[in-house]
């Protein structure tokens, strides 16, 4: 049997991030996922024009649902909207002590904010402690630290504040650098050298962490699970669509055709 795994976030309408683009991942990696929604999104390739946040007790509610039937191997935070959601996120993760990738999704790509400054805040009093590791971008680190990062040294120094919040680890993702990932693990730090490929990038952030959240749930350490889920997501931009008239999504089939043509062997450390 597959494991099951879970997504907690928002829906883009447009299908290309979000819970639409984790449940892709997942799909492509040989998982079962299922999904709490937090917000429902009218958004597609050129950004976000609204948002609508759902009530808590309906986000925990789906969880409860989840969790009472299916054994969950490894669960994501994406899109959390606000402070209620967030604190009701962490009571149900920390109830059933689910290990957990948290995405700290603030702005989306295309433009368009997804989580109150109310919220940045409860995510690091709450959320953040409990996570396995947390997978922010430079700009997701600046708004969780204050700290400016421009290079690996302000990115180490912005991953240490983190971990001083209380999860396992950080990847600080340098798409917007030099494409060299950061993972500091207790007193370790790897970096995590990439290419910079042509495509589209809407939801490259979701694949990311929802790919990290597949292969951590199949067994891999932290450090190769870092490692396929940058190249699936290389992979996905280079297989990237246009299929609207902004940023194209990324490609999880592609990505997933494209690692196996490279031998990359999922489920293997």
């Amino acid at each position: 049997m597959p494991q099951v795994v879970l997504t907690i976030g928002g829906s883009d309408s447009g299908g290309g991030a979000g819970i639409q683009a984790d449940l892709k991942t997942f799909s492509v990696l040989g998982l079962h996922g299922t999904c709490a929604v937090t917000a429902i999104t009218a958004q597609n390739t050129l950004g976000v024009q609204r948002v609508y946040g759902l009530e808590p007790e309906i986000v925990t509610a789906q969880m409860r649902s989840i969790t009472d039937d299916f054994s969950i191997a490894f669960a994501k935070t994406g899109m959390l909207h606000s402070d209620k959601i967030v604190t009701a996120v962490a009571q149900h993760l920390r109830m059933t002590g689910i290990p957990f990738v948290l995405d700290p999704v603030i702005e989306a790509e295309a433009g368009g904010r997804l989580l109150r400054p109310e919220a940045v805040e409860a995510l690091k009093a709450y959320l953040i402690p409990l996570a396995t590791v947390v997978t922010p971008n430079i700009f997701e680190a600046q708004a969780l630290t204050g700290i400016e990062v421009r290079d690996r040294d302000s990115a180490l120094l912005a991953a240490h504040e983190i971990l001083e919040l209380g999860p396992k680890a950080v990847i600080v993702k340098g798409g917007h650098l030099d494409c060299t990932d950061l993972l500091m693990e207790g007193d370790e730090v790897i970096l995590l050298p990439g290419r910079r490929v042509a495509g589209g990038n809407h939801g490259v952030g979701c694949t990311y962490s929802a790919a990290l959240t597949s292969f951590l749930a199949q067994g891999l350490t932290l450090k190769g699970s870092a490692r396929q889920a940058k190249r699936f997501v290389e992979g996905a931009l280079l297989g990237s669509m246009r299929v609207g008239k902004g940023v194209g999504p990324v490609n999880q089939a592609a990505a997933a055709a494209n690692c196996r043509g490279h031998e990359l062997r999922f489920g293997k450390r």
